[in-house]
């Protein structure tokens, strides 16, 4: 480090160590405390300050400083700092990102198992249900006929169908009971 005729320091490699060690102990503390408003943080204060030194002795070979030094240092310091508040605000909006993706995904695949446990369910439950009692309500939930319609159909009085199912439904109810919070909060999603 030498100071030449217009004012401007200019890091060399010669001799310049016991120079750049003045300059780091004389300045350090200060630099420190300045970081540490800004960063928060007196370990990361320190890291900036270290890191602004470490950046100036890599470059000391090509490294001209036309303002004072400790302007330069301050400013120095001050840019450090800022990239590290940014470097944090990207990180944690990353982590908050990837929380909620996990989340989802975490939710989603609990509902795609629930839902084929459900379907499941549903194929067996309907197997159970007596034959013309099942037919009536693959009639009016599937293929979404009125009951004077199946009645038509099968040649059945409309009170047989609303009879076969009321009894179907009340058979499905208590089958598929332990689905129905599942159900009505897929529901309510949609």
């Amino acid at each position: 480090m030498a100071v030449n005729d217009a004012g401007s320091i200019q890091l060399r490699t010669e001799g310049s160590t016991t120079l750049f060690e003045d300059v780091f102990k004389s300045h350090f503390k200060n630099l420190h405390a300045y970081a540490c408003t800004i960063v928060k943080d007196d370990v990361m204060a320190e890291e900036m300050v270290q890191n602004v030194f470490y950046k100036i002795w890599e470059r000391k070979a090509h490294l001209t400083i036309q303002t004072s030094l400790t302007a330069y240092l301050y400013r120095a310091v001050y840019h450090e700092s800022l990239n590290y508040i940014k470097h944090l605000k990207v990180k944690t909006a990353y982590q908050s990102y990837a929380t909620a993706r996990m989340n989802e995904q975490s939710d989603n695949a609990e509902k795609k198992v629930l839902l084929g446990e459900l379907e499941e369910r549903l194929r067996t439950a309907l197997q159970e249900l007596p034959e013309q009692c099942r037919t009536i309500f693959q009639m009016s939930r599937f293929e979404e006929l009125k009951y004077q319609e199946i009645a038509d159909r099968l040649g059945l009085s409309i009170k047989t169908v609303e009879n076969q199912m009321g009894k179907a439904l009340r058979l499905m109810r208590l089958k598929l009971i332990d689905f129905l919070p599942f159900v009505i909060l897929s529901l309510l999603n949609l």
